[in-house]
C-alpha cells in the first residue's frame, strides 16, 4: 500500500506541470486532449489507461518542440506508475536531451525511475538511476536506502559496504548512533565479500552502540585467531568476555580461573568462579566435582595469598623496576580493592623497568575501565604492540566507552 501510494504521488507530481507547459505555447487540440485524458487517469490511478492515450497524443505528426515535451512528460508519469520503466527511462532521456527540464524535475524523475525498477526488482538499474538522481542533486535519504539495497540485492556488495561505511563515519562524526539495520547490512555486505577489516569494523560499531553477547563473541573469536596473537593474553580476553556477559561455558569459566590463579590473582579466580556457580554453569553436569575442587583449591590460595602479602608488597617496592607494583597493583584492583590497585600500578609504571611496558598500560586500562575510571580511555589509547595488546586495548575501550 505505501509503495503504491508513493508511486501515484511521483505520478502526479511528474505531470503536475502539464497545464502551465500548454498555456506557455500552443498545443492543438489532437495533442492536447488525449494529454489531458490521460492527466485524468493518471489521477484515477488509471496508469496503463493513460499511458494508451500518451500513444495516441505522440502518434500526432509534426509535433512542435512543446508538443513533444509534453508527450514525453507525460509518457514518464504514466508509466512510472504503470511499472513499464524502459517507456519511462526512454522518455526520460528524451525529455533530459531537449534541455528544458529544471535540475529538480531531472532529479525528480530520477528518483521515480529508481523506484519503478526497484519495486520490479531490477536492482541492476535501480542502482544505476539511484546514482543517477544524486547525480542531478537529490538528497533524499530513502533514495541512499534504495541505492544501498539495490547494491547489495544485486551482488555489488562492495559498493554497498562503501556506502555503508561513509552513511556509518557521517552519522558518528554528527554524534549520532549509526541505524543497527544498516550495521548489520554492513556486516552482512562484508561477510558476502569475505572482508575481515569491512566485518570488525561493523562489529565493532554493534558493541559499541547495540550490544549484544553474539557480536562480542565473534569480535572477540576474530582477534584472537590474528596471526601473532600472543597466549599471555587468554586471561585478558577472558576478563573482557565476562565484562561483557559472553563468557558463558564451564571450560571457559575453568579455563579463566585457572588462569587467574597462575597469575596471582586469587581474589580474581574467586570471583569468577562464584559466577560461574551462581549462574549455575559451573557445579552441576559430570564435571560438577571437579568444579567443586577448583573452588576448594581457590581458597586454599587465598589463605596463602594474604600470609605472604605483606612481604610481597615491601619486596616490591624496594626493587629497582615497577613490575612487582604493577602486578601486586593489578591484582588488588581486579579483586575489588580498585583505589587502592591502582595507585599501586601507576606508581609501578612511573618506577619504570617493566619488562613489558605496553602489558603494563592494558593492565592499568582494563583496571580503570571495570573501575568506572574516566581515564581508561587515554591509557587504553596509549597502549602499543603488534602481538594482540593494541587490539585488546581498543576492544577494552569500546567496553569501557560503552560502560561509561
Amino acid at each position: 500500500m505505501k509503495k503504491q501510494l508513493l508511486s501515484t504521488l511521483l505520478a502526479l507530481s511528474l505531470c503536475a506541470a502539464f497545464g502551465t507547459a500548454q498555456a506557455q505555447e500552443a498545443v492543438r487540440p489532437d495533442v492536447g486532449k488525449p494529454l489531458q485524458a490521460a492527466q485524468e487517469l493518471i489521477k484515477a490511478g488509471k496508469y496503463r489507461e493513460a499511458l494508451a492515450r500518451v500513444r495516441d497524443a505522440d502518434a500526432v505528426g509534426n509535433k512542435n518542440a512543446n508538443e513533444a515535451y509534453l508527450v514525453e512528460r507525460m509518457r514518464i508519469a504514466a508509466a512510472s506508475g504503470a511499472g513499464d520503466m524502459e517507456a519511462a527511462s526512454r522518455a526520460y532521456e528524451a525529455l533530459a536531451a531537449g534541455g528544458r527540464l529544471a535540475p529538480a524535475d531531472k532529479a525528480r524523475m530520477a528518483e521515480s525511475i529508481a523506484g519503478g525498477y526497484y519495486r520490479a526488482k531490477d536492482y541492476a538499474r535501480a542502482m544505476q538511476w539511484s546514482q543517477r538522481y544524486f547525480k542531478e542533486g537529490g538528497t533524499s535519504p530513502a533514495i541512499r536506502t534504495l541505492l544501498i539495497q539495490s547494491q547489495y540485492l544485486s551482488g555489488d556488495y562492495a559498493g554497498a559496504a562503501r556506502e555503508l561505511t561513509a552513511e556509518v563515519q557521517a552519522a558518528e562524526k554528527a554524534g549520532s548512533a549509526p541505524g543497527q539495520d544498516r550495521l548489520n547490512l554492513l556486516l552482512n555486505a562484508a561477510a558476502q565479500m569475505k572482508d575481515p577489516n569491512a566485518t570488525v569494523f561493523a562489529l565493532e560499531r554493534l558493541v559499541t552502540y547495540y550490544p549484544k553477547k553474539e557480536y562480542w563473541v565473534d569480535l572477540l573469536s576474530r582477534m584472537q585467531r590474528k596471526p601473532g596473537f600472543s597466549d599471555r593474553l587468554v586471561l585478558d580476553t577472558y576478563r573482557l568476555s565476562l565484562a561483557t556477559g559472553s563468557l558463558s561455558s564451564a571450560a571457559d569459566f575453568m579455563e579463566a580461573g585457572q588462569l587467574a590463579l597462575q597469575a596471582g590473582h586469587e581474589e580474581e579466580a574467586r570471583q569468577i568462579v562464584d559466577k560461574g556457580f551462581a549462574s549455575g554453569v559451573l557445579g552441576t553436569g559430570a564435571e560438577a566435582e571437579r568444579h567443586k575442587r577448583l573452588r576448594d583449591l581457590v581458597a586454599r590460595k587465598i589463605a596463602e595469598a594474604k600470609a605472604g602479602q605483606a612481604a610481597a608488597e615491601a619486596e616490591a617496592k624496594a626493587a629497582k623496576d615497577g613490575d612487582g607494583l604493577v602486578k601486586i597493583g593489578f591484582a588488588r584492583a581486579m579483586g575489588g580493592d580498585s583505589a587502592a590497585g591502582l595507585a599501586m600500578m601507576q606508581q609501578g609504571i612511573a618506577k619504570g623497568g617493566l619488562k613489558r611496558p605496553e602489558d603494563a598500560k592494558l593492565h592499568l586500562g582494563i583496571a580503570q575501565a571495570l573501575a568506572g575510571d574516566a581515564k581508561a580511555q587515554a591509557t587504553l589509547r596509549s597502549v602499543g604492540g603488534s602481538d594482540g595488546t593494541a587490539d585488546l586495548a581498543r576492544l577494552w575501550s569500546l567496553y569501557a566507552k560503552r560502560r561509561n
